[in-house]
C-alpha cells in the first residue's frame, strides 16, 4: 500500500523499449508504404501492419500493469498528481503536432499559391508552373500525366452528392460523443453507475462510426473523386492531417474502450477516476482539432 507520502516507483520493464520500436517500425513502415503506392510487388504495408499490432500488444500489457499497481493501492495522491502533469503535457505535445501541420498548410495556402500565381516579390508565375492559376484547392499539378489531380474537391461549398455529406456526419458524431462522454464522467461523480455505462457505449458507439464513415469517405475520395496522395500538395495535406486525426481518434477510442471495460468490471468511484477523466481529456481534444480541420479543409 502507498502513503500519502510516498512515491511509488515501478520495477523496471521491456514496455518502453517495445513501444519505441513499435514508432520506429510505424515511422519505416508508414514512410515505405506511402512510397510504394501502386506497386503490386510491395509488402511494405505488412510492416506497417505488423507495427500497429506491435503498438496495440504493448499497449495491452503496459495498461494492465498500470491498472494493477492501481487496484493494488500503490498509488498516492502526490504520484496521481504527476499523472495529471504528464497527461497535461502530453496533451500539449499533440497540440504542437497538429499546430506544425496547420501551418503547413496557412503556408501553402497564403504564401506559396499566391507566389506561384505571381503574386508579391517573390512571384515566379510562368516560370516554374506556365499558365498557372492561383487558386486553392489546386486541383492540377505542373504533371498531369504522371501526377493526376483529383477530379473534385472536399469542399462542403462544393458538395453535389450525398455521399461528400461524409464530413457533415462525421463532425455530428464526434461532437455528439464530447457531450455523451461528459455525460458519463458527470454521472460518475454523482455515483450513477448505470448512466455512466450507457453514455459511455454512445460515446464508443459514436466514436467507432466516426472512424468507419471516415473510411468511407477516403474510399469515395479515391475511388471517385481522383483525390489521392498523389494529387499534388491539396491531396498531400488532405490525407496528412484527416489520416494523423483518424489514428488519433482510433487511438482515443482504444483508450475509451478500456476505460468502459473497467467500468463495467466496477473500477473507478466519484473521487478516484483519474482514467477516465485522462480519457476524456483526449477525447475533448481530438474533438476541438477535428472543429479546426472542418474550417480549414472542408469550409474556407
Amino acid at each position: 500500500m502507498s502513503s500519502e507520502s510516498s512515491y511509488y516507483v515501478p520495477a523496471s520493464s521491456r514496455l518502453p523499449i517495445f513501444m519505441a520500436l513499435s514508432l520506429l517500425l510505424f515511422v519505416y513502415g508508414a514512410g515505405y508504404t506511402i512510397n510504394d503506392l501502386g506497386k503490386e510487388d510491395s509488402y511494405s504495408h505488412w510492416i506497417l501492419i505488423s507495427s500497429f499490432l506491435m503498438m496495440w500488444g504493448t499497449m495491452f500489457f503496459w495498461f494492465s500493469e498500470v491498472i494493477k499497481e492501481n487496484d493494488s493501492g500503490m498509488y498516492s495522491d502526490q504520484l496521481n498528481t504527476s499523472f495529471v502533469h504528464g497527461m497535461s503535457w502530453f496533451i500539449f505535445s499533440e497540440v504542437m503536432f497538429f499546430f506544425a501541420f496547420f501551418l503547413a498548410l496557412g503556408y501553402v495556402r497564403i504564401f506559396a499559391v499566391p507566389w506561384l500565381g505571381g503574386e508579391g516579390e517573390k512571384g515566379i508565375t510562368n516560370i516554374l508552373w506556365p499558365g498557372f492559376e492561383a487558386s486553392w484547392p489546386l486541383m492540377e499539378t505542373p504533371d498531369n500525366e504522371r501526377f493526376p489531380g483529383a477530379h473534385h474537391n472536399m469542399s462542403i461549398p462544393h458538395i453535389s452528392k450525398i455521399h461528400t455529406w461524409l464530413p457533415f456526419w462525421n463532425t455530428l458524431c464526434l461532437v455528439t460523443s464530447s457531450g455523451t462522454i461528459a455525460l458519463a464522467e458527470a454521472a460518475l461523480k454523482k455515483d450513477n453507475r448505470k448512466a455512466f455505462k450507457l453514455w459511455m457505449v454512445v460515446t464508443l458507439t459514436l466514436g467507432y462510426i466516426f472512424v468507419v464513415l471516415q473510411s468511407v469517405e477516403y474510399y469515395e475520395a479515391y475511388a471517385h473523386m481522383g483525390l489521392t496522395l498523389g494529387a499534388g500538395i491539396y491531396g498531400t495535406t488532405f490525407f496528412l492531417m484527416t489520416g494523423f486525426h483518424g489514428f488519433h481518434v482510433c487511438l482515443g477510442a482504444i483508450i475509451l474502450t478500456i476505460m468502459t471495460i473497467r467500468g463495467f468490471r466496477g473500477a473507478f468511484s466519484e473521487h478516484d477516476h483519474f482514467g477516465l477523466a485522462a480519457g476524456s481529456w483526449y477525447w475533448h481534444f481530438v474533438d476541438v482539432v477535428w472543429i479546426l480541420l472542418v474550417l480549414v479543409v472542408y469550409v474556407f
